[in-house]
């Protein structure tokens, strides 16, 4: 295993404690430590790599590429391969990033319902098809975090009691006050679950077929700390970290930007510091400019936040041929302080 430097195994043991108690945090940065020691070799295989691919992080050169991983398609053939050759003969220094939204398989909303985070839709290809982007270009991967779809295993194992996964979701009283949580769509918060103890209402902040996981359970934060630090190993440079803002639950709360949800940020960015100090964690919380450049934390939280303003703002201004609306806006952001930024 990897030695991780004291004043981090520090960090990470306070974090730990304010997320889970004083009480759990000693056993709990061992099973940390012992969790990041399995992907030992990631130092040496992708640092490299990461290092090859760029001196620093980003710069105004680099352009990313969102994409579907099934928008070019040929016949008989995973889409991703079609894409890789595409990718190569055609798109090899106009881009420097291809970020592949939610690859794995799914059930609804466009791939953000995921049924298994560590594998890739067959549809698609495998893990090779992913590597092989990964030669010309670097690779953005989305790490779907409040929630997973009510077709994975995870669940089916939580509605027939299975552990540890019978602890992985909210169970929710439905005559509970919720009134103060924010609302990101029109649909109910809880949905009815048919359970091997009886019915259950579940928390379903996106859609009842995406089933909000129980992070304030620490099984929870360790699955989903494996998966990061495999996503890492698998070459990914940018992990986007969908929904945050949401992860955690606290009921007599709006359930949005809460601090643990922050310490859960600050712990990822601990991990990668140590394992994949080059690669970048990104914030995805679609909120006010205040709420969300406190993403950034004191320069150890996320190292980027999406800002949703700027696009609309930069395309009006290109088809109107008027940039004062963008540059009334850009002028009355905030400076962000030292160490913010990457």
């Amino acid at each position: 295993m990897q030695i991780i430097p004291s004043e981090t195994a520090q960090k990470m043991h306070q974090r730990l404690s304010l997320l889970y108690g004083a009480d759990q945090a000693t056993p709990l940065t061992q099973r940390l430590l012992m969790t990041m020691g399995r992907y030992g070799l990631l130092a040496k295989q992708q640092q490299q790599l990461f290092k090859e691919s760029n001196a620093g992080r980003y710069d105004q050169r680099d352009v990313v590429l969102i994409t579907y991983a099934d928008s070019i398609q040929r016949p008989d053939e995973p889409t991703l391969r079609t894409f890789q050759r595409f990718a190569h003969d055609n798109l090899r220094g106009l881009i420097s990033t291809v970020h592949f939204l939610p690859f794995y398989p799914w059930t609804s909303d466009d791939g953000f319902s995921v049924v298994d985070y560590r594998k890739v839709e067959p549809r698609y290809g495998d893990w090779a098809h992913v590597a092989a982007v990964g030669k010309d270009f670097r690779l953005m991967f989305d790490l779907v975090l409040n929630h997973c779809s009510a077709k994975s295993q995870w669940f089916r194992d939580f509605i027939t009691g299975i552990a540890p996964y019978n602890a992985y979701f909210h169970k929710v009283d439905p005559d509970t006050d919720l009134s103060q949580v924010v609302r990101p769509r029109p649909w109910p918060l809880l949905t009815k679950t048919t359970t091997h103890e009886g019915d259950a209402w579940v928390w379903t902040t996106f859609s009842e077929d995406q089933v909000d996981l129980n992070w304030s359970n620490p099984d929870v934060l360790f699955e989903f700390l494996d998966i990061f630090l495999f996503y890492l190993y698998q070459g990914a440079r940018i992990l986007r970290l969908d929904a945050v803002a949401f992860l955690w639950k606290k009921i007599g709360t709006d359930c949005i930007h809460l601090p643990e949800t922050h310490t859960v940020i600050k712990l990822l960015r601990d991990v990668a510091d140590v394992v994949a100090p080059e690669a970048i964690l990104l914030t995805e919380t679609n909120v006010p400019h205040k709420e969300n450049i406190a993403y950034f934390g004191d320069g150890d939280e996320a190292h980027s936040v999406y800002n949703f303003s700027l696009p609309p703002l930069l395309l009006h201004g290109l088809l109107r041929n008027d940039t004062r609306h963008l540059t009334e806006w850009a002028l009355g952001l905030p400076e962000l302080r030292a160490g913010k930024h990457f």
